[in-house]
């Protein structure tokens, strides 16, 4: 998403926009470095809902605060997780049947995420505590090592991004059950929300934000803002990110902020209920 929208930035901003990856403890490492640099505007932070919110839950001895140490920009894009299970190895097709299959089969299931304390590892772990069942955690280093391991069948289900997994729905590999958006997303028209399907609680995307430094001047940040949501909001950039599962949201910083601080809250509770621990 960066790139997509570093060059058009670039132009409203008449300044050189590189978008540079610091790869790394979930987002931590380069989080510090976002929480040490200037608030001049010319550094800012493409981030994920584990650098926003799950973080926080998850290490006691985090190296920034998200809400201390940034100043919100602009919730970005959203995308639903996706419950998917292989077909040849859970005999359910809709939600109460997976439901059903996890407890007969209880102690012989397990899950795929793309890491602890992802949006798809806290989505699952939303969901058995609302249901009752216990499938076993697998972690991969990322999502498509997840998928490579449900598609083989060492692990049978999995909630994932929809970008992750649309090309195996469509072409049957992996079967959808809900997806956890409050609607019903327009890729896959026919899965049902988890709300329509019985779970009104499993309401979850994942998500990424744009963040810079703590005290950013108003105009700055304003001067900013302009700039990303301009970008974000180019027919051809809404269009690319959108056929691979990202709905643009480019909100305003004070919707940010709020949405972040629920979203903390939120995670944290479900966290602590699971004693989740990073490793």
């Amino acid at each position: 998403m960066a790139r997509a929208i570093a060059q058009r930035m670039q132009v409203a901003l008449g300044k050189a926009v590189v978008a540079e990856n610091r790869p790394g403890a979930n987002g931590e490492i380069a989080s510090r470095f976002l929480a040490r640099s200037a608030p001049d505007g010319h550094t800012f932070l493409v981030g994920a809902i584990g650098v926003f919110a799950i973080n926080p839950a998850l290490r006691p001895n985090l190296g920034y605060d998200p809400q201390r140490d940034f100043t919100p920009i602009t919730l970005a894009v959203t995308s639903p997780n996706v419950l998917v299970v292989n077909p040849r190895a859970v005999e359910a097709t809709d939600l109460a049947g997976v439901i059903a299959w996890l407890k007969r089969e209880a102690g012989r299931t397990s899950y795929a995420t793309s890491g602890i304390g992802s949006s798809h590892h806290l989505t699952m772990e939303l969901f058995k505590q609302i249901t009752g069942t216990d499938p076993t955690h697998v972690p991969y280093a990322g999502g498509g090592a997840a998928v490579t391991d449900l598609l083989a069948g060492a692990v049978q289900l999995a909630f994932l991004d929809l970008g992750i997994v649309a090309g195996q729905i469509a072409d049957g590999r992996l079967k959808a059950i809900v997806v956890t958006s409050a609607e019903r997303d327009p890729l896959l028209p026919a899965v049902p929300t988890a709300r329509e399907a019985g779970l009104p609680e499993i309401v979850a995307t994942s998500w990424q934000g744009i963040a810079g430094p703590a005290s950013m001047p108003e105009a700055t940040l304003q001067r900013v803002h302009r700039a990303v949501v301009g970008a974000l909001q180019e027919p051809d950039v809404v269009g690319n990110l959108r056929r691979a599962g990202l709905t643009v949201v480019a909100n305003e910083p004070a919707e940010f902020a709020a949405f972040q601080a629920t979203e903390i809250a939120r995670w944290k509770a479900v966290v602590q209920r699971a004693g989740i621990r990073a490793e």
